[in-house]
C-alpha cells in the first residue's frame, strides 16, 4: 500500500497531449467581452448574469462540449438571498459612526430592518476557539446579545518570540481561523447580535477600499434557518483606536495581550453599539455553469477545472463617474483560461477520465456557488481526481516562475514543478501567506471535502518577470491591488498576457496528464484535508500498474 501511495504521488507528464499553446490574444478577446459594460459587472441575480451564462454556454457548445450539470443541463441552480443595507444611524458607545468611513456593515439576514439597540461591545481578541492547538480566546464568556469585536488574522500573525501564540497557527501563513468568514460564523454560534473586525491592511491583505467595495450588499445561499449575526462588518483602523481609547483601553496593548493564551475577552465600557438600518431583500436563483467531456475508459473519475464568472456589478461612481466593476482580471481572465483549456480538450483525443469545466457563481460573496456544488456534487467528491483553479493571473508578460498558493498541502505541487520545468520556469511559494488566499478561492469548497486542489492566484506575491525581475513584478502587483474589486479592474489592450497564457498552459498540462492517466494525487499527511480524503479511499480504483 505504501508503494502504491508513493507511485500515486509521482507527477506523470509524459502522457499529456501537446496541443498548441494557449493564445494570449484569445484570452484577451474573451476577457474583453466578459468585462464589457454590456455585462454590467456580472453580479449574481442581475441581467448581467443572464447575459454571462448565455455567453458561457454558447462558448462550450461551440467547442463541442456536453452539458455537465444535473439532469443533463448546462447549469446548477444556486438559490440566493441578496441583501443591501441602506442609510441609517450607527453609534458606538455614544459616538456617531459614518458608514463607509468609520465602519462598514452588511447583513445576510432577510429582514426589513437591521436593528441593534445598545448592545454591549466585547473585544474577543482574534476570536479563535481551537482546542486542537490549545487556544481559546473566549474563556466561556457569554456573548449572547452582544457585539463581538475581533482582530483580523490569526493570534500568531504579529507574534514575537515572547508571545506564546508564536508558532501555534501558521506564523505568517493565515489559517482558516484568521478568515473573516470564520469570525462571523463563530460570533453567530456564540449568540452575538453583531460581529465587527478591526481592519488593518497587513492583517487583512487588502485596504479599506476593498472592504467597502460591496457598498452594503451581501449574499447568502437560501437555506434553512441557521445562526447568523444581525450585522457583520469592519471597523476602520483609526476609528477602532478611538473606540478603545474612549473605553480607557489602548488598542496596541490589547493586540499584544491577544497574542497570549491567557487572554480573556474585554468589555468596551459605554452605552454599547446601536444601529437602525433599512434592508432591501431580494431572492434570486443564480447558476453555476458546468460542461464536460466524458472519459473514454474511466468516465466515473473526474478531473475538474474551475474559475468564477461573477464580479461585483455596479457600485458608487468613482472619480471618473464609472459605476461598473467589471472584474476583468478577477476573474474574467481565469474564466477565459478555463474556456481555453476546454477548447483544447475538445480538440484533443478523448481522455481516459472525464473532464469537467466549472464556472462558479457567488465567489465574491463567500464562495457560494462552489460551496453549493460541494454540498450537492454532481460528480462524487470521492472520485473527483483533482480541482485545478484559476483566479487572477498576472498581466505583465512572461515570468521566470509560477506562484504556488498553499505550499506543502498535496502532491499536485510536484506536478506543477515538473510542468514549470518543461517551460524553463520554477515554482515560488506564495510570498504573502498572511492573506490566507488558500481559504479565499473556490477550490477551498472542494478541498474541505477532501478533493486535492491546486490554485494559481497572482496576488499571492510578485512574479519574477523576464522584463524587470521581481521589482517589476512588485510594481505590477501594487498597481493591480489598487484596482482589486474596483472599477479600474478593466480590460486593457496594453495587457501582456504571455505570462497568463503560460500559467493556463501549466494547468492544462497537469489536468491533461491526470485525465489521461490513473494516478490519484494525495494530500500530505500533515494537511488538515488528508483525513477527509483518506476516509473515502475504498471508493477509488487503484492506479494501473
Amino acid at each position: 500500500m505504501k508503494a502504491l501511495l508513493a507511485l500515486a504521488a509521482l507527477p506523470l507528464l509524459a502522457a499529456a497531449p501537446a496541443p498548441d499553446p494557449v493564445s494570449p490574444a484569445a484570452l484577451s478577446a474573451d476577457v474583453k467581452v466578459l468585462a464589457s459594460d454590456a455585462f454590467g459587472g456580472r453580479a449574481p441575480g442581475t441581467p448581467g448574469e443572464t447575459k454571462t451564462i448565455d455567453w458561457l454556454i454558447a462558448q462550450f457548445k461551440a467547442a463541442g462540449l456536453q452539458p455537465g450539470g444535473p439532469e443533463g443541463s448546462w447549469t446548477q441552480p444556486v438559490p440566493l438571498v441578496r441583501t443591501r443595507i441602506g442609510e441609517g444611524a450607527v453609534r458606538a458607545n455614544g459616538v456617531e459612526w459614518t458608514p463607509g468611513k468609520d465602519v462598514y456593515l452588511s447583513t445576510v439576514r432577510p429582514v426589513d430592518r437591521a436593528v441593534v439597540q445598545k448592545a454591549p461591545l466585547v473585544f474577543v481578541g482574534y476570536g479563535v476557539s481551537a482546542p486542537e492547538r490549545g487556544w481559546d480566546d473566549f474563556k466561556s464568556v457569554d456573548l449572547t446579545g452582544k457585539v463581538a469585536v475581533f482582530l483580523v488574522n490569526d493570534p500568531d500573525f504579529e507574534a514575537t518570540a515572547a508571545d506564546d501564540a508564536r508558532g501555534k497557527f501558521g506564523d505568517r501563513r493565515m489559517t482558516y481561523y484568521g478568515r473573516w468568514t470564520y469570525k462571523f460564523e463563530e460570533a453567530a454560534r456564540r449568540g452575538a447580535v453583531a460581529a465587527l473586525i478591526v481592519h488593518d491592511t497587513p492583517g487583512a491583505g487588502y485596504g479599506w477600499a476593498t472592504v467597502t467595495a460591496p457598498a452594503g450588499e451581501n449574499y447568502d445561499v437560501a437555506r434553512p434557518p441557521a445562526p447568523r449575526v444581525m450585522l457583520q462588518g469592519w471597523i476602520e483602523g483609526s476609528a477602532a483606536t478611538r473606540l478603545f481609547a474612549a473605553a480607557g483601553l489602548d488598542l496596541a496593548q490589547q493586540r499584544a495581550a491577544a497574542r497570549r493564551s491567557d487572554f480573556r475577552p474585554v468589555a468596551l465600557s459605554g452605552e454599547g453599539f446601536s444601529a437602525d438600518l433599512p434592508v432591501t431583500v431580494t431572492r434570486a436563483t443564480s447558476r453555476n455553469v458546468l460542461a464536460k467531456l466524458l472519459g473514454r475508459t474511466r468516465p466515473d473519475e473526474v478531473v475538474m477545472y474551475g474559475a468564477h464568472w461573477d464580479a461585483y456589478g455596479e457600485g458608487a461612481p468613482d472619480a471618473q463617474g464609472r459605476r461598473i466593476r467589471p472584474g476583468a482580471n478577477d476573474d474574467a481572465l481565469g474564466t477565459a483560461g478555463v474556456l481555453a483549456i476546454a477548447r483544447a480538450a475538445a480538440r484533443a483525443k478523448p481522455a481516459a477520465r472525464s473532464q469537467v469545466f466549472a464556472l462558479w457563481t457567488g465567489e465574491e460573496r463567500g464562495l457560494l456557488g462552489s460551496e453549493t456544488y460541494a454540498a450537492n456534487p454532481v460528480y462524487p467528491v470521492a472520485t473527483t481526481v483533482a480541482n485545478l483553479t484559476l483566479d487572477i493571473l498576472q498581466t505583465a508578460g512572461p515570468a521566470r516562475d509560477v506562484l504556488l498558493v498553499g505550499d506543502g498541502q498535496n502532491t499536485l505541487e510536484e506536478s506543477l514543478a515538473a510542468a514549470a520545468k518543461a517551460q524553463d520556469r520554477v515554482v515560488t511559494p506564495e510570498a504573502l501567506p498572511e492573506r490566507g488566499l488558500f481559504y479565499r478561492a473556490d477550490h477551498f469548497s472542494l478541498a474541505r471535502r477532501g478533493v486535492p486542489t491546486l490554485l494559481l492566484m497572482a496576488i499571492s506575491g510578485a512574479p519574477d518577470l523576464v522584463a524587470g525581475g521581481r521589482t517589476a513584478g512588485q510594481a505590477w502587483l501594487d498597481g493591480y491591488m489598487r484596482c482589486y474589486h474596483q472599477t479600474c479592474d478593466a480590460w486593457s489592450a496594453d495587457w501582456d498576457l504571455r505570462g497568463a497564457a503560460a500559467d493556463v498552459d501549466l494547468v492544462r498540462r497537469i489536468g491533461f496528464d491526470l485525465a489521461n492517466g490513473t494516478a490519484w494525487p494525495q494530500w500530505r499527511r500533515e494537511s488538515e484535508f488528508a483525513a477527509v480524503r483518506n476516509a473515502t479511499t475504498s471508493q477509488r480504483r487503484p492506479r494501473a500498474q
